[in-house]
């Protein structure tokens, strides 16, 4: 068995959360795994991945790694951008609306998926980095297009925040937000939303 530190070390590197197969090239056969599993050392997470059991790992980081091409949407990025000061019962992400459904029933971390097309899921994405993992979230133009498409979702007080905390933000980009309000057909509505408070 490979010693215990090797394993601590593989899972920080990996930001905490590990799949079977790169344990498996760590060395580990599947009782190995199975005996690390029924000793309380790790700590399943779904199907195939796995966290050390007495770490607490952020969730950004477990969602980036269990969901590589999800994209942290709506009231989620509102948080991260300081947009909002309400913690969404859920992350919020986006995901292809062709990937696997069953895939995002998982008790934890909870997600609440919207599904779209492919060819959105590319536009305004940035990273931010935790543990060494590169968490992906639509940067603060396109997340405002985002509160416009979908804002029956919101809470008033959570959407009229959100506005009025972008128009302050020194790194707002108001030429990137009207071109992908072009993109999404919402030019109108944001320049009415928006446009009146710049």
């Amino acid at each position: 068995m490979i010693e215990k530190q090797k394993i601590i070390d593989e899972f920080e590197k990996h930001g905490g959360v590990m799949k079977t197969s790169e344990l498996k090239e760590l060395g580990l056969n599947s009782r190995q795994i199975k005996k690390l599993f029924e000793e309380g050392e790790i700590s399943k997470i779904k199907y195939g991945y796995y966290e050390l059991t007495d770490e607490v790992n952020p969730e950004e980081v477990m969602i980036a790694r269990l969901f590589p091409k999800a994209v942290i949407f709506l009231e989620s990025a509102l948080l991260h951008y300081h947009y909002t000061d309400r913690i969404p019962t859920a992350w919020q992400i986006a995901v292809d609306r062709d990937s696997e459904k069953s895939q995002y029933d998982i008790e934890y971390p909870l997600v609440e998926p919207y599904y779209q097309e492919s060819k959105f899921l590319s536009i305004g994405v940035t990273t931010f980095e935790i543990n060494g993992v590169e968490v992906r979230i639509f940067d603060r133009d396109r997340t405002m297009c985002d509160i416009m498409r979908y804002e029956k979702k919101l809470e008033k007080e959570v959407f009229t925040n959100a506005v009025m905390r972008y128009t302050k933000d020194p790194q707002k980009n108001i030429r990137r937000l009207f071109e992908y309000a072009e993109i999404f057909n919402i030019a109108k509505k944001v320049q009415s939303q928006i446009g009146k408070w710049l």
